[in-house]
């Protein structure tokens, strides 16, 4: 494994937890508390109590009304759908989106693990490219990295749809899941919805500004690298320009318009970005949000 990855992923660990501590009243902890519930024990009703939580299987004994009661689920999982398709590979050497998503996914693994998460991962292009079941050993969370880093994708397509669904499928209970990706897909809004109501779900839009200021350099020729083929453009006609512009600022609204509506946390990362202040605003929106919902 790579020492430097480690060590920088480390720096920015810190860097984060002494940030998150000095400036919170929180603990760090609560970053990756969820809000998941799980079942503890029954009790008589009382008055004022909400009738969904009323226990039916008990209640037909005949004995009383019985309502089901609930703890704080004691073990969180968090995981990572990581999306390693072929557009994914712009930016500058090591500084690539896919480089930016991987450092991002392996800091906040390493993070996770050392708050008693459990971690798990799945790498996704238009197929399933790697898989790593949860488990919460430090030992594991330095596995997730090695294999993230040394991946090389079979498939150079995307299809996050399918990415997403995969993921409905593996999780049976509440999760804390990211979903690090360009999002230069469409058709995902209907599964993603659905993945929000189940799970506690964090949006990390990664980008490049190459994606939306093309210089001016009359006809070329570009390759497109999901597809494999070479397109002619003129890149310094205004309606090439405006078009490239109102397509890149149109889908990342619209993919944090549709975070705000659907409760799910967004954050845009570019590849020029210090990510770390970003992080620790997004995780003291987290902290202010567990709060409330424990108040």
């Amino acid at each position: 494994m790579n020492k430097d990855i480690l060590k920088r992923l480390r720096r920015y660990e810190i860097r984060i937890r002494k940030a998150i501590n000095s400036q919170m009243q929180g603990d760090f902890h609560s970053i990756f508390k969820g809000s998941g519930l799980e079942f503890d024990d029954v009790r008589p009703y009382q008055w004022g109590d909400d009738v969904r939580n009323i226990d039916w299987r008990v209640t037909a004994k005949g004995h009383g009304t019985f309502m089901k009661t609930f703890i704080e689920e004691k073990e969180q999982t968090v995981f990572f759908l990581l999306d390693v398709s072929a557009s994914q590979e712009i930016g500058k050497d090591k500084r690539q989106k896919i480089d930016l998503a991987k450092e991002m996914a392996g800091l906040l693994a390493l993070s996770a693990i050392r708050e008693g998460s459990k971690v798990g991962l799945l790498a996704y292009s238009d197929q399933v490219e790697d898989y790593v079941k949860p488990s919460k050993t430090m030992k594991h969370a330095y596995e997730i990295i090695n294999r993230m880093f040394s991946l090389k994708p079979k498939s150079r397509k995307t299809d996050l749809d399918g990415g997403i669904k995969y993921t409905l499928n593996l999780l049976n209970k509440k999760t804390i899941v990211f979903i690090i990706s360009d999002f230069i897909d469409e058709n995902f809004t209907h599964s993603m919805r659905g993945l929000a109501r189940k799970h506690d779900l964090v949006v990390v839009h990664i980008s490049d500004k190459r994606e939306s200021a093309i210089p001016h350099l009359g006809i070329v020729p570009l390759y497109e690298k999901e597809s494999g083929k070479t397109v002619w453009l003129n890149t310094s006609s205004s309606e090439f320009k405006n078009a490239v512009e109102k397509t890149h600022g149109k889908n990342k609204e619209s993919l944090a318009d549709f975070c705000r509506r659907n409760d799910v946390n967004y954050i845009s990362i570019g590849t020029e970005d210090d990510y770390v202040p970003k992080l620790i605003k997004l995780f003291r929106h987290r902290n202010r949000s567990n709060a409330r919902r424990t108040r």
